[in-house]
């Protein structure tokens, strides 16, 4: 995923020295030694108990995502855990999705706050370990709709803690879009009415908005998930956002420019964030709405992860049990401008109607999202093994914007 600054943070804590890992391991059951698109999880062992904290960790993160006051002294939820834990942070914040995946792959970091588009590729890779839940406290009370989903888990195996979501809803120009959009067909078969203001995510994965939209709009194409698509299904993505091109004025992965484009009018209807219409309503120059429209819409779910081969294992179950804790996962959630993934974190929350607009507990709503999920040849609905793999979006996704 390409999201290069969804938050106003921009990186962590400095660097420390490396020590010894302590952590007893064991090996769980995973399946064979080889992974891939379609083959099966590397068997990586997984911890079985705690031992002492190594002190010190090394992630890579969303920025935002491992505040230490550096952006804002009232903002801190890593200088506590250092000295609780005597873990010293060292964080690496990353771009995009693709970013993650490659700094992964090095073998320098204990672990990664990835989105559902790099977890599987992060899983069957052999880059992360699977997660012994018993051992981090604050995951009972995660909300239950992030636990054992397709993005997270294999087989009923967690391969990491849930953090935040959010969807990916619809926005648009009051003044200018009117009536009020129900439907994505706003920017697909209508989005001709505002050609030239209408924008869209940067990234391979909002290929799958538009299967989503076909899901609904074209039956006969037989796409049950927006991630499991068939070679016909895709192509049938493809023409639709290569028709959708003609009317887009601007793709973005920067939210401050999303935020920007609305506020000097060269947006009005496209996909966005709940954190950019608050941002634009506290501007107050341009009154925006948004909506999760009649098909649904995709989203994200961030997971924390732990990497494979990590030098300080016993430091990042720690870190996953601090983050998801009530209070720093409020902390974190409000910063960035998502739901929390703690169901106390609600009642830890500066702005008692936080929850309310990220509707952080309503699982009705989170019914509604199809979180980012890597796109693997294996369909990861299970429907199969004739599905394409994200490195065939990414192809098809440069063909697109040209």
């Amino acid at each position: 995923m390409i999201r290069a600054t969804k938050r106003v943070a921009r990186s962590a804590a400095a660097a420390a020295a490396v020590s010894a890992a302590l952590l007893v391991l064991a090996a769980c059951s995973g399946g064979g030694s080889t992974g891939g698109s379609a083959g099966s999880v590397p068997n990586v062992p997984m911890a079985k108990k705690l031992g002492t904290n190594e002190g010190q960790l090394n992630l890579i993160v969303w920025a935002g995502y491992a505040e230490d006051g550096s952006n804002d002294p009232k903002v801190n939820w890593v200088t506590p855990f250092a000295q609780n834990t005597g873990c010293k942070v060292n964080a690496k914040v990353a771009g995009t999705s693709d970013e993650m995946v490659q700094l992964m792959r090095t073998g320098d970091y204990d672990g990664v706050s990835a989105s559902g588009d790099a977890t599987l590729r992060l899983v069957y890779g052999g880059q992360v370990a699977p997660v012994n839940t018993k051992l981090v406290p604050n995951y009972t009370t995660i909300s239950s709709f992030l636990k054992n989903k397709a993005w997270n888990s294999v087989d009923g195996q967690m391969y990491g803690i849930p953090h935040g979501w959010g969807a990916n809803v619809l926005m648009y120009n009051k003044s200018t879009v009117t009536p009020a959009p129900d439907s994505w067909s706003a920017v697909f078969d209508d989005a001709s009415k505002y050609a030239g203001k209408v924008t869209a995510y940067d990234s391979p994965i909002y290929i799958a908005d538009a299967a989503l939209y076909l899901k609904a709009h074209d039956p006969s194409l037989g796409i049950k998930d927006p991630y499991s698509l068939t070679e016909k299904q895709l192509d049938a993505a493809v023409s639709l956002l290569k028709k959708q091109k003609t009317s887009i004025g601007e793709y973005w992965s920067d939210y401050t420019k999303s935020v920007q484009s609305f506020e000097s009018g060269s947006s009005v209807v496209g996909t966005s964030w709940q954190v950019i219409a608050n941002l634009i309503q506290s501007d107050g120059k341009v009154q925006v709405g948004t909506t999760v429209p009649k098909e649904g819409s995709t989203g994200w779910s961030d997971t924390w992860m732990i990497a494979a081969k990590a030098k300080h294992p016993n430091c990042m179950y720690q870190w996953m049990n601090w983050i998801t804790s009530p209070k720093v996962n409020a902390e974190v959630a409000e910063w960035f401008g998502e739901a929390p993934a703690q169901t106390k974190a609600c009642e830890q929350t500066q702005d008692p109607t936080f929850c309310d607009t990220y509707h952080a507990l309503d699982a009705g709503y989170a019914s509604k999202i199809h979180y980012w999920t890597t796109p693997q040849t294996k369909c990861v609905d299970g429907s199969g093994n004739d599905c394409t793999a994200y490195s065939e979006w990414v192809t098809k996704w440069q063909q697109i914007k040209g």
